[in-house]
């Protein structure tokens, strides 16, 4: 009994001694990492506060220049179409610039193109931030040309109505209805002949969705 009771107590004493080892390593490790940490803050701690001074400045400039480039877009400028073609008026931020053909030479007597600054050449095929068209193309038959696009997903449809112009009932379109290009579209019946107005960016449903839609105005 006396042999066990030896035995016992080394095996105590090695588990003890173990776990005393693996706290001592443990601490002596954190106190490694903490010096080195306390050290890194203290060595750069200049460099530390002119990277943080910097990225606030970044995110500060970048807020102020949105918030100025909201502001510019007032006062709204206001383009006023033919009567023969249901005086359709559109307000647009007074930053975009505008080309407008009112020839009336083709199926497509009135088109329109806005951008920011100025407006790309039409066969650049770059993204914009509004086109409008009025076509002598039926209704139901330019809604049923984005048939396709519905049926695959790409594009959601939703009733709409312009807040100046509660008697015609339209459509919007969100998503792929020109191949390559994410936007938003809407469509109305103006009397025999049908107004479509679009974005082709993301970037630009905001502006489009706050400014452009609700200042839509039109004669039935």
């Amino acid at each position: 009994m006396k042999k066990l009771d030896q035995r016992g107590a080394i095996d105590a004493w090695l588990i003890a001694f173990v776990i005393t080892i693996l706290f001592a390593t443990g601490f002596l490790s954190f106190g490694i990492w903490a010096f080195m940490g306390r050290e890194d803050y203290k060595n750069n701690v200049d460099e530390k506060i002119a990277i943080a001074v910097a990225d606030a400045k970044t995110i500060n400039s970048a807020e102020k220049d949105k918030e100025f480039a909201e502001k510019e877009k007032n006062p709204l400028r206001t383009y006023a179409g033919p009567a023969t073609y249901g005086s359709l008026s559109i307000s647009y931020p007074k930053t975009w610039s505008a080309y407008v053909d009112e020839t009336g030479k083709s199926n497509v007597p009135l088109t329109g193109t806005l951008n920011p600054a100025f407006v790309p050449g039409l066969q650049s095929n770059l993204p914009v931030a509004l086109k409008f068209s009025v076509t002598n193309t039926d209704y139901s038959a330019v809604v049923k040309t984005f048939d396709s696009q519905v049926k695959t997903g790409k594009v959601k449809v939703s009733p709409f109505k312009a807040d100046k112009v509660q008697s015609i009932l339209g459509v919007r379109l969100d998503g792929e209805f020109i191949q390559g290009k994410q936007g938003s579209m809407v469509i109305l019946p103006v009397r025999d002949k049908t107004l479509q107005i679009w974005t082709e960016s993301p970037q630009f449903v905001p502006d489009f969705n706050t400014i452009i839609l609700p200042n839509i105005v039109f004669v039935p």
